[in-house]
């Protein structure tokens, strides 16, 4: 069983920044792809892929929503990924899940939470106007 320990997040005015850890046990094949989806409040309302890594390359990936904004990167020894959240809009407000799934089958814009392997207990991000 994947378990996760993440942190980061919180309350910043819009145009400000924030970075998320999280650190992943419980796996052991390279292939797969740590990173975060988010849900955003209200009704209707998708999950949404935001980033992931893949840990065997450390290649990057990005939902459009996000490009040149956020910023994900990882300490391999320790299965430890940081997403850092620069220029920060109120739409970007939501409860960011860290999540793992095999990278070919990683979900990068809408999407549904079956749509990842496993996910932590998600840390909430508010961004004020």
């Amino acid at each position: 069983e994947v378990q996760f320990v993440e942190s980061g997040g919180g309350l910043v005015q819009a145009g400000g920044s924030l970075r998320l850890s999280c650190a992943a046990s419980g796996f052991d094949d390279d292939d797969y792809a740590i990173g975060w989806f988010r849900q955003a409040p209200g009704p209707g309302k998708d999950p949404e892929g935001v980033s992931c890594i893949r840990l065997s390359d450390g290649s990057t990936y990005y939902a459009t929503s996000v490009k040149g904004r956020f910023t994900i990167s990882s300490e391999r020894a320790e299965n430890t990924v940081f997403l850092q959240m620069n220029s920060l809009r109120p739409e970007d407000t939501a409860v960011y899940y860290c999540a793992i799934q095999t990278i070919t089958e990683w979900v990068l814009g809408p999407a549904s939470r079956t749509d990842f392997g496993s996910w932590g207990q998600g840390t909430q991000v508010t961004v004020s106007s």
